[in-house]
């Protein structure tokens, strides 16, 4: 493994430098090189649909952060985990169903109690469908990020019940397995299911040490092998990986981090061994994304396309697509949100349907889920 990676400041500094006599250029794009579309509205080009998933003066909880969504058979199904705030111990996954255009009511299907006296917050939950297996619902219960644990439970109806929850084990190598940390998994022609996923070490009192690893599997999930950390943590604190499929064989996993870029690593035997951690030119404000092979070929990234300084919008306060041939150059194609709120967009989900188009979901303020979908043709 090769762990001399190029510096992210200064390759933002380079960008800068190489861009700055671009004319109109956005404020709040830090490399100058992109012009960001207008904000989308529905029913206008690719953006077909936008709504909630539940209405702001009818929440199920306080707040709601983290969705998570699949095509089944019978619709799309989507998860989330709810609560009074994020960490707080009453926090809880919950499942609604898109049933006839409608959302089912969210309903709870997994929480963090230990016993009569201790509960624990859940966190980031990820839907996935393994070939021949029942629809998967992997999840974290814990304190924080840095000592969660990861969960599983199963559904045989496409999402309307769901199985005695059973924790994924542990390794000797990273300690507990978490499962896919917040972006979907993706199953190869050969079989092979490969988790995205990162641990968050502590350091010291005040610093946290982010790494990116893999989990794969070759049993369908009933085992997993754990691959890496892949990155060696000085040049890039990343985490939060989604996985891109290449025609050639090779895959991509795409990071948020730290250093107000987006992180890239490649692996050409299907997750066994990565090659160099590298920034992507897009910007990224420390916030989730996620990304999806398209059946033609093209890679489409849903991301915040801003850091946490300048003017607004920035930080969460902008949500965009961008799309790519070869998952290098990255093309700005459509902004769905631009209007500064209190907790902005985050945390998207991306997926493509079998009638080819794209759906999306994304924390709205952390007071609702939004729900979008897109024809990517018309991107």
């Amino acid at each position: 493994m090769i762990f001399t990676m190029r510096n992210p400041v200064l390759l933002l500094i380079a960008m800068l430098l190489s861009f700055s006599g671009v004319a109109q250029q956005k404020p709040n794009d830090i490399t100058g090189k992109y012009y960001l579309p207008a904000l989308a509205k529905p029913g206008e080009g690719a953006l077909l649909k936008g709504e909630l998933v539940y209405p702001l003066d009818n929440r199920p909880t306080p707040e709601v952060h983290a969705s998570t969504l699949i095509e089944t058979p019978e619709g799309i199904v989507a998860a989330f985990f709810a609560g009074t705030h994020e960490n707080n111990p009453d926090v809880g996954i919950r499942v609604t169903r898109l049933v006839e255009g409608k959302w089912t009511w969210p309903e709870e299907v997994a929480n963090g109690i230990q016993n009569d006296t201790l509960r624990y917050p859940c966190w980031n939950p990820v839907l996935f469908q393994p070939s021949g297996k029942p629809l998967m619902l992997f999840y974290k219960v814990g304190p924080s990020p840095t000592t969660w644990w990861g969960m599983l439970i199963t559904s045989t109806d496409n999402g309307k019940t769901w199985s005695t929850p059973v924790k994924l084990g542990e390794d000797p190598r990273i300690g507990h397995i978490i499962g896919p940390v917040k972006n979907k998994p993706v199953q190869f022609k050969s079989g092979r299911i490969i988790n995205p996923t990162s641990l968050e070490y502590i350091i010291n009192q005040n610093e946290q040490d982010w790494m990116v690893y893999f989990e794969i599997s070759d049993d369908g999930g009933d085992t997993w092998e754990m691959i890496g950390p892949v990155h060696d943590g000085v040049e890039f604190d990343a985490i939060q990986p989604s996985i891109l499929t290449y025609p050639d064989g090779r895959i991509q996993a795409i990071s948020r981090t730290k250093q107000n870029v987006l992180s890239q690593i490649w692996s050409d035997d299907e997750g066994e061994t990565w090659g160099e951690m590298t920034a992507l030119e897009l910007p990224n404000p420390n916030s989730g994304t996620d990304a999806v092979s398209l059946a033609d070929g093209r890679q489409l990234l849903v991301y915040n396309h801003s850091t946490k300084s300048g003017d607004q919008p920035k930080g969460r306060n902008i949500l965009n697509l961008a799309m790519s041939n070869d998952g290098i150059e990255w093309k700005p194609v459509m902004t769905l949100e631009n209007v500064p709120i209190e907790d902005g967009y985050a945390y998207p989900a991306i997926i493509q349907s079998m009638d080819g188009l794209v759906h999306i979901t994304y924390t709205y303020n952390r007071r609702s889920v939004k729900y979008v979908i897109i024809d990517p043709a018309k991107l």
